[in-house]
């Protein structure tokens, strides 16, 4: 007999070598639904999507998502489910080209046998909008049925035309107990997990573990593999809450600087300010500038704020934001955040007041929907004598020669006569202004004719 082996047992050797040395996040990814932790209301038993996978009757599906969420392992799984070809490509290490090549394969296929093709686009929000229009034309016609992931808003990120053909799944974080389900089912896995090293694992190890996870199932089971390969010979070979820290070094990440966990993250500042809440304020602006926004980024919000949303309630917000924007910009980083955290804590607790937002709003949109008129002529200046005889300037009264220094006169245009956009609040600062506006209202109010 011969011990020469065939080609086919050469690949399958090394595809078995490679699933040996694979990561304990890749050994463990779910191969079933009934194995998948979490997402029970997306794919738990009865759901729609689940009813989909078990019928192989499957739409297009945009998978949204964090990392670790469980979209590259959803697809696997829909690929373990389906009787259609699955062909992946990642956005990430692929162009054009091989979008055309698996294109054309799934055209064949089609063509040939009748079979269907499932095409998995991890990373899809990489694709530009050119090589996801390469797509579009085999998703409508039915083709391909894609399912693209993304950790991007794919409403930002995936073309309309391509996003109004999809279903787009929204899969969250894993919560605590969840991360607690898929590091204990590692840990004593004998066939694909650290089973059969007998590991123990200390409370306090996996409470740090899954606290510095942050519902990222591939996170928790590679900090997990490192810290396994650390662990002393003996009779109970324990992974302490050091070695976890040691492995992780870092929480893991959750915030894109550049994506959506950056704009959920101003929102959320700017939103707890507008709600006068300091203290989460404090946090927003940490968490914003300690995984690495731009503090002048931050600032400019902050002036903007200072100016939409306190405004003259607290007059003296906008000039301390401003000196706030340059000191950061003085300082530079970290010093800076404290004048930063100074200025969030301010507009937090200071009186709000949006009157001269909305104020500026109305006029913008008269300005928009109405007839610009010329400038009154009492309103216009008059340096020669030819202005002066076409009536520029007739009729002007000058506020300082009447009490007060108010003085009933039309300074809108005609057609906009009457028409008002400030009104000021009770708030801070705003309740003197009001009530100064009062009395000039009452002024223009007593004038027999406003009008020159």
């Amino acid at each position: 007999m011969s011990d020469v082996r065939t080609p086919d047992l050469f690949e399958a050797n090394r595809r078995q070598r490679l699933v040996d040395r694979a990561p304990l996040a890749t050994r463990m990814r779910p191969r079933t639904l009934d194995e998948l932790v979490g997402h029970h209301a997306v794919v738990g038993p009865g759901s729609l999507l689940r009813r989909a996978i078990e019928a192989d009757r499957l739409s297009s599906l945009i998978l949204w998502g964090p990392p670790g969420a469980g979209k590259t392992t959803l697809a696997r799984i829909v690929a373990a489910s389906t009787k259609a070809h699955f062909a992946a490509v990642s956005a990430v290490t692929s162009g054009v080209a091989d979008l055309r090549t698996a294109i054309r394969e799934a055209t064949d296929r089609l063509g040939m046998n009748g079979d269907r093709t499932v095409l998995f686009i991890d990373e899809i929000h990489r694709f530009n909008k050119a090589q996801q229009d390469a797509i579009l034309p085999f998703v409508e016609d039915g083709t391909v049925i894609l399912i693209g992931a993304t950790t991007e808003n794919p409403s930002f990120e995936v073309n309309a035309p391509l996003l109004s053909r999809s279903r787009v799944v929204v899969l969250n974080p894993l919560g605590d107990e969840e991360i607690k389900t898929v590091v204990t089912r590692a840990l004593v896995d004998a066939e694909r997990g650290l089973g059969r090293e007998h590991l123990l694992l200390a409370d306090d190890a996996l409470a740090l573990l899954v606290n510095l996870a942050n519902g990222d199932a591939r996170f928790a089971l590679n900090t997990l593999e490192f810290a396994a390969s650390g662990v002393g010979y003996g009779e109970t070979p324990t992974i302490t809450a050091d070695l976890v820290r040691e492995a992780a070094q870092r929480r893991a990440a959750t915030y894109d600087k550049a994506g959506d966990g950056h704009f959920d993250a101003i929102s959320a500042l700017h939103k707890t300010l507008r709600g006068s809440d300091p203290d989460a304020a404090l946090y927003w602006l940490a968490r914003m500038l300690e995984r690495g926004d731009d503090p002048l980024y931050v600032a400019r919000r902050l002036v903007r704020f200072a100016s939409e949303d306190v405004g003259l309630a607290a007059p003296d917000a906008l000039p301390l934001a401003m000196a706030a924007q340059q000191a950061v910009h003085f300082l530079g980083m970290p010093e800076g955040a404290l004048a930063l955290a100074e200025l969030a804590v301010f507009l937090a607790l200071a009186p709000k007041s949006n009157a001269v937002y909305r104020g500026y709003g109305a006029a913008r949109d008269d300005v928009a929907a109405t007839r610009n008129d010329p400038v009154p002529l009492h309103l216009r200046n008059a340096p020669t004598a030819t202005m002066r005889e076409a009536g520029f300037g007739q009729g002007y009264r000058y506020a300082h020669d009447h009490e007060g220094g108010v003085v009933a006169q039309q300074n809108l245009p005609a057609n906009l006569a009457g028409r008002r956009y400030y009104s000021p609040t009770d708030r801070g600062f705003e309740e003197e202004l009001g009530r100064r506006f009062e009395r000039i209202r009452a002024v223009y109010a007593s004038a027999v004719d406003p009008s020159p």
